[in-house]
């Protein structure tokens, strides 16, 4: 271990070696600024041309590369205001090279893609920005299209409720920005298609995905689906759901992990008695042939009940069923579950059962991405998951290193042994911050984890137990330990203080079921003393 630590201080690390080369083009962009400065706007949008040109004649991208950011960083100095500083000029490099570029949190990754995108745009064959909202499409084809713009390209923005003339539109531009859930449908209609004039998209010729590893690795096996309706079976969906609450614990057993559940022999027999006198069920036994339709109805009923909860997998808005996206919090309007699955929960939650769907077209995120000549990637944690990039899409992680040293500091994780203990210090952890003034954002898992933290702030029994117990603590402290004695019973004086209050803890909460006020809480959410608690849609 000593040997390796004088080697990686000799040589390097492995990520220190990667780069070390790219410093020299660093360097030769930098070289070219001052040239660049000195011409016109009308000079600066000419060089695209020129590029092109070249290109035409035989060179290739990595010829230009030099110019050709050097010409962006300039371009975005006039548009934004903004200079690309040093670091971001060797991730635009890194990007360029079919890698994934780790940045830091705030180290402007979406200014640092306008470098790729911008050199191979000029290949005319189209560059897609993949983003994981439509909020940050729009927002960034908006900023960054002002510098694309001084470069002589178009810029388009893939959004929902597009007709196919404006998806035709925003695809036929230089540069395309929209989130992966709209490119994956859109190649999935595509193929649905009767000729080639009627397809929206072009070839898959440059992507580069914002939030890798959410998208590449999170969401990899995730399918998107184009489905159609079948014949309407609500009546047998109502009919079997209301045999799942009169099983019995002993009926069934849940496989958490895997997010299955089956009936045990006890359990089919009881069934299959329900099944019989409500006159459903055909032959002598539920797994006849005959059945086969039965079968699959109660199993999505049993699933529907014992696997899927409300608030966590889905919410329930007027007398629809809306599917909650377990990777970003948000809802997922017009997505439906499966293979009657759907409509099973909506029998569960009484709420209007829509016709079962049927596939017509799927693909998931991991194969549409793989279509791409070319893949580039950029995030704040792609190192942990390095061997499965490597693996399955041939894309290296290189981390890029900070423009200024880090100041922020990365505390150890605390465990607890019960959730009840751990909702306890958090609770008390927000409180302290907010005492202080400073804004706190707390991230959950799910709908129903936010709103018990919500319910606990503002519990007054809660905070005058809590202040009880920091009483006894410092009651129990020796004289010599004074100034700790003295402190505690501060923060003691402090929680009493909210237990009074009629809101202990004033604060926001951000989910799926307010996300109407999703821009109002985030605008809020960074002033002095604001609390905010919000699932990962607000990431």
């Amino acid at each position: 271990m000593a040997l390796f630590g004088i080697a990686k201080k000799f040589f390097g690390s492995s990520n220190d070696r990667r780069i070390k080369p790219l410093w020299r083009r660093v360097e030769a962009i930098n070289a070219l600024e001052p040239e660049l400065a000195r011409l016109t706007d009308a000079e600066i949008v000419a060089r695209t041309a020129t590029f092109k040109g070249r290109l035409a004649a035989g060179e290739g991208l990595d010829d230009l590369l030099e110019e050709a950011f050097a010409t962006v960083r300039e371009a975005a100095k006039r548009a934004l205001g903004q200079r690309h500083y040093d670091v971001q000029l060797l991730g635009g490099i890194v990007l360029h090279e079919g890698n994934i570029a780790e940045m830091k949190t705030g180290e402007g990754k979406t200014l640092v893609a306008t470098l790729p995108v911008y050199l191979n745009a000029l290949a005319g064959r189209g560059v897609h920005v993949v983003t994981v909202n439509d909020y940050l499409a729009k927002r960034d084809a908006e900023w960054m299209g002002r510098v694309y713009e001084r470069l002589g390209m178009k810029t388009g923005c893939i959004v929902h409720g597009l007709s196919d003339a404006e998806r035709r539109a925003a695809y036929a531009c230089d540069i395309t920005y929209g989130t992966n859930n709209e490119y994956g449908f859109d190649y999935l209609r595509d193929n649905m298609k009767a000729t080639r004039e009627e397809m929206v998209q072009r070839e898959h010729h440059f992507a580069i995905v914002d939030e890798v590893d959410s998208i590449l690795v999170d969401e990899a096996r995730t399918p998107l689906i184009i489905s159609g309706p079948t014949d309407d079976k609500s009546e047998l969906y109502i009919a079997i759901d209301s045999f799942i609450p009169r099983l019995e614990a002993e009926d069934y057993e849940i496989d958490e992990k895997q997010r299955s559940v089956t009936f045990t022999e006890k359990g089919n027999e009881r069934l299959e008695a329900m099944l019989r006198e409500a006159g459903l069920l055909q032959g002598e036994s539920l797994y006849d042939a005959v059945n086969i339709s039965i079968v699959h109805h109660v199993n999505q009923a049993l699933k529907a009940h014992k696997i899927f909860q409300k608030d966590k997998d889905y919410i329930v808005r007027g007398s629809k069923v809306v599917i909650i996206d377990e990777f970003t919090g948000r809802m997922m309007e017009g997505r439906r579950w499966s293979e009657g699955l759907h409509q099973a929960v909506e029998a569960k939650e009484k709420a209007q059962i829509q016709p079962e769907n049927q596939t017509l077209a799927s693909i998931t995120f991991q194969n549409y991405f793989r279509l791409y000549e070319k893949l580039a990637g950029m995030t704040g944690t792609a190192l942990t998951e390095e061997a499965e990039f490597a693996d399955i899409y041939k894309l290296n992680v290189v981390e890029i290193p900070t423009n200024r040293p880090i100041a922020r500091a990365d505390a150890d994780d605390e465990l607890y042994m019960t959730a009840a203990e751990k909702n306890k210090a958090i609770a008390v952890q927000i409180a302290e911050c907010h005492r202080k003034g400073q804004p706190v954002l707390v991230g959950t898992v799910s709908i129903e984890k936010s709103e018990q933290l919500s319910n606990l702030l503002n519990d007054k029994s809660f905070w005058r137990d809590v202040a009880k117990s920091l009483k006894a603590r410092a009651n129990e402290l020796k004289d010599k330990e004074a100034d700790r004695k003295k402190e505690i019973l501060e923060r003691a004086a402090y929680i009493e203080e909210l237990a009074i209050k009629k809101t202990p803890v004033p604060h926001n909460v951000l989910n799926a079921r307010f996300h109407e006020q999703e821009a109002d809480i985030v605008a809020d959410a960074g002033k002095p003393g604001a609390v905010t608690i919000a699932t990962n849609m607000a990431g």
